[in-house]
């Protein structure tokens, strides 16, 4: 039984959005689970995908916190 734990940053994926949608979250889990039947046989109804929206302020990236990075990013034009 695959346990698969994906992990998002709370943000909208478009604008006035805070979260990813309930739609999206199913979608991300039926895309997981397929993904291991395919590659590792495993079948739907046994593989368990949980999805963790994680604060902005909680991620870091190329060591700073996000928000920093990408202001960073933004003034490189990356």
């Amino acid at each position: 039984m695959p346990i698969v734990n994906v992990q998002v940053p709370r943000e909208g994926t478009a604008p006035g959005r805070q979260s990813v949608t309930e739609e999206e979250k199913a979608r991300l889990i039926a895309g997981v689970s397929q993904v291991l039947l395919e590659v590792l046989n495993k079948p739907l109804e046994s593989t368990y995908v949980v999805i963790e929206e994680v604060d902005l302020d909680n991620w870091g990236w190329g060591g700073l916190p996000t928000a920093e990075y990408r202001k960073l990013a933004a003034a490189k034009g990356t």
